[in-house]
C-alpha cells in the first residue's frame, strides 16, 4: 500500500515513519512538512493513503483534502478532537488522536487494507455488477440499474430502476464498490449515478422523480463532474 504523510511537526512525521516501518503492507513513499509540496507530489504520483495532520499553519488538513481532485483514502492524525465529525463527513477511514500507539496505528491501517481488498475483489471478479447481501440473500445488482444510494444508519439503501436493495454497509465501503467514473457523492448521505441525473440546481439535483440535496462540502467538487 503506497502512502505519504503530511504534518508540520518533524517529530510527528518521524513517529509515523517508525510505526509504518513495522507494518509489512505499508510503504511510506514520502513525508512532507509543507502541505503545498505534497500537493505537487500528488499531482504526479498515485498513492493509496494519506496520513494527514489537521492543524497546520498554512492550510488545514481538512481544506487540503477537500482541494484534491483525485482523493486517496485518508487517515487524519491530530492532537485535537473537535474535527472528528468533519473528518468523517469527508469519509476519513480513521481519526488518530495523538499520541497514538502502534496497536492503534495498525488498527487504522488494517481498515484501509480491508477496504482496498474489497475494491480489488469487486472489480476483478464482477466488472459489471456486484452482489449485495440483503437479509439472508445475495442480490445481484448491475451498476446500470442503480439510480442513487442513500445512507441510513448502518445500512445503505440502493434505489434501482424497479426495486430497492438494503445491504448492511458503510458509505466508505459502498464507494469502494462503485466505478468512480460513473458515480459521485453529492452529500454526506447520498451517492448518485451520473447518467441518471436529469437536472442540477444550486442546492439539489433530480434523479427521475427524486429530489436529492447537494451538501455544501461536495458542491465545489460537483462542478464539472458531469462534463
Amino acid at each position: 500500500m503506497r502512502t505519504i504523510a503530511i504534518d508540520d511537526e518533524p517529530i510527528a512525521l518521524d513517529i509515523i515513519s517508525s510505526l509504518a516501518s513495522k507494518v509489512d503492507f505499508i510503504s511510506l513513499e514520502a513525508s512532507y512538512i509543507n502541505a503545498f509540496e505534497a500537493f505537487k507530489y500528488l499531482e504526479n504520483n498515485q498513492v493509496d493513503l494519506i496520513f494527514l495532520d489537521i492543524k497546520m499553519p498554512d492550510i488545514s488538513g481538512i481544506d487540503f483534502y477537500q482541494r484534491l481532485k483525485n482523493k486517496p483514502l485518508v487517515i487524519f492524525t491530530t492532537a485535537y478532537t473537535e474535527h472528528a465529525v468533519k473528518s468523517y463527513e469527508l469519509d476519513a477511514v480513521d481519526y488518530l488522536l495523538k499520541p497514538f500507539s502502534q496497536e492503534r496505528f495498525l488498527k487504522a491501517c488494517n481498515k484501509v487494507n480491508d477496504m482496498l481488498a474489497l475494491r480489488e475483489n469487486a472489480f476483478q471478479q464482477k466488472p459489471d455488477f456486484i452482489f449485495l447481501k440483503s437479509g439472508y440473500e445475495q442480490v445481484k445488482v448491475f451498476f446500470t440499474e442503480i439510480q442513487f444510494i442513500e445512507s441510513s444508519g448502518n445500512y445503505m439503501i440502493f434505489t434501482l430502476t424497479n426495486r430497492r436493495v438494503v445491504p448492511r454497509l458503510t458509505m466508505q465501503e459502498t464507494l469502494l464498490l462503485l466505478p468512480e467514473k460513473d458515480f459521485i457523492r453529492i452529500h454526506r448521505s447520498f451517492v448518485v449515478a451520473k447518467n441518471k441525473v436529469s437536472r442540477i440546481e444550486r442546492q439539489q439535483l433530480h434523479v427521475g422523480t427524486h429530489v436529492i440535496p447537494i451538501g455544501s462540502v461536495y458542491a465545489e467538487a460537483l462542478t464539472g463532474s458531469f462534463i
